[in-house]
């Protein structure tokens, strides 16, 4: 594809030769002659200069500074790079499609509706009475269970869960492994020490576009019922606990723990390895760093961080003075000793 074309359909500004042909995209330390890449980072600013691609993707204004034996780099400019890096790569490939039918290894049991253009691969199992919408993708050992309901353009990879009476909406994805609906963590504690099983029986509910992905778990509620709201993407390994109330279009990475009946409203985002204690309420915006775990209540357009979680700025001061305190400590010990000194000279 040549670089105007591509400038047009990504609708951005070209500065550059607007013949060179582009054939793929890449990182922007693996990119070669033909290929584009992105920068959104300013860690990778320096690697402007030796990249091997033949354009990037590239805000308004940055400078393209370059090694001087090496060719001109190509700038499409456009105010969200690393958005139009992902459209360019649906440019480049293409995932595989996935013909209409049934494999004669699935079983699909009589009450359950699946519609003509649904594609049920390898040893797939749907139960009585769920429901596929429009064009289903069941990849192979995918299993539905009993009165399970799930929208249009459903994808579903190998081993792919869905527990009953769950409910699915619009373009969802779940990701190998992801288990919808499993069993929350309910066990009342007996006399005798024993744990007594509780029955959990409210489902999992998954709106329009969310995406689930490898091996993660969103338990079903004991009563009531797990939320996962429009547009949330959740990422590998991660548990939301039964009864857990997430809104639109959170980011929620890998590893994150969300103990049982956390409400989370609009637009968050939880880093890698973050978690939240249960029953509490976090606002719309709300930013938690890396390996932060939350206590309490936290108000919306906030940044939280460590662990228990505080504001990030007061965490900033914690964390610097933990680095001064190996010279604090030595101060102390030489004000204790010169206080003692000064004690025996009287």
């Amino acid at each position: 594809m040549k670089l105007a074309d591509l400038a047009e359909r990504l609708s951005c500004r070209l500065e550059g030769p607007p013949e060179t042909e582009i054939h793929g995209v890449a990182g922007i330390d693996q990119a070669n002659p033909g290929q584009i890449t992105f920068l959104s980072n300013k860690r990778y600013i320096p690697l402007l200069k030796t990249t091997q691609a033949s354009a990037v993707l590239i805000e308004e204004g940055a400078p393209l500074d370059r090694e001087p034996n090496l060719p001109n780099l190509a700038a499409l400019r456009t105010a969200n790079p690393y958005l139009a890096f992902a459209k360019a790569l649906e440019l480049f490939y293409q995932p595989p499609q996935y013909e209409p039918g049934v494999h004669p290894t699935a079983i699909i049991a009589r009450t359950a509706r699946v519609p003509e253009g649904a594609h049920i691969g390898p040893y797939c199992f749907i139960d009585e009475e769920a429901e596929l919408g429009q064009n289903a993708v069941l990849h192979s050992f995918v299993t539905i269970y009993q009165g399970a309901k799930i929208g249009d353009n459903f994808f579903a990879h190998a081993h792919a869960v869905v527990r009953e009476h769950c409910r699915i909406g619009h373009r969802v994805i779940l990701q190998p492994g992801a288990i919808i609906g499993g069993d929350g963590l309910g066990f009342a504690k007996q006399k005798d020490g024993t744990w007594y099983k509780m029955v959990q029986s409210g489902p999992a509910i998954l709106e329009d576009d969310v995406e689930v992905q490898s091996n993660s778990c969103i338990d079903r509620a004991t009563v009531g019922e797990t939320r996962i709201g429009r547009g949330t993407k959740i990422d590998d390994l991660v548990l939301v606990g039964h009864a857990s109330q997430l809104g639109a279009n959170n980011m929620i990475c890998g590893q994150t723990g969300l103990a049982g009946s956390t409400k989370i409203g609009d637009n968050c985002i939880f880093a890698g390895q973050s978690a939240s204690s249960g029953h509490l309420t976090v606002g719309d915006n709300v930013i938690v760093t890396a390996q932060s775990g939350l206590p309490r209540d936290v108000a919306s357009n906030s940044v939280r961080s460590g662990s228990p979680a505080v504001d990030n700025k007061l965490w900033l001061k914690y964390t610097a003075a933990l680095t001064r305190l190996p010279d604090l400590q030595k101060r102390v010990r030489e004000l204790e000793s010169a206080i003692e000194t000064l004690r025996s000279n009287r």
